[in-house]
């Protein structure tokens, strides 16, 4: 079950696409993270720039996402993400996402899976939940709502 209200929103301002073309598992693609924000009444912070976002866009049209990257807290904890999620929906909208047209969220799928990992006893409540977030992409961000998994 997921809580209610989201513990955290992460916004993440991102790099344009580095393709690197059809290999055997699909369309591979690399999107730089450049940093952003995360707020929320579990935690706030920023992203920390150098995460990326490694994807393969599926024979069927998913993009089958795997991200890394660090949260900084207010307080200087730092915390690594991991996070393995799909996106997909109608060919027609996900055209209009490439293009980076601003799409309503309910006219897509986009989830994804998400591990904590931190060394700092502030936040280490962090290293013991699992999480589920929706997403959203923008043109050149993404916003996740971040739900912990009670």
């Amino acid at each position: 079950m997921l809580g209610k209200q989201p513990i955290f929103t992460i916004f993440a301002e991102l790099e344009g696409i580095t393709g690197l073309g059809r290999t055997p598992y699909g369309e591979r693609r690399v999107i730089g993270i450049l940093g952003g924000s995360v707020r929320g009444p579990k935690l706030n912070g920023r992203i920390l720039p150098g995460g990326a976002d490694w994807q393969i866009i599926r024979t069927d049209g998913a993009a089958d996402i795997r991200a890394r990257y660090i949260i900084e807290t207010d307080d200087g904890a730092r915390i690594m993400v991991t996070s393995e999620g799909l996106r997909h929906g109608p060919p027609e909208v996900m055209e209009r996402l490439a293009r980076g047209d601003n799409v309503d969220p309910a006219h897509y799928y986009f989830r994804t899976v998400m591990r904590f990992e931190t060394s700092d006893p502030n936040v280490d409540w962090l290293n013991r939940i699992l999480a589920l977030a929706r997403g959203q992409r923008e043109a050149r961000a993404v916003r996740l709502d971040v739900y912990e998994v009670e």
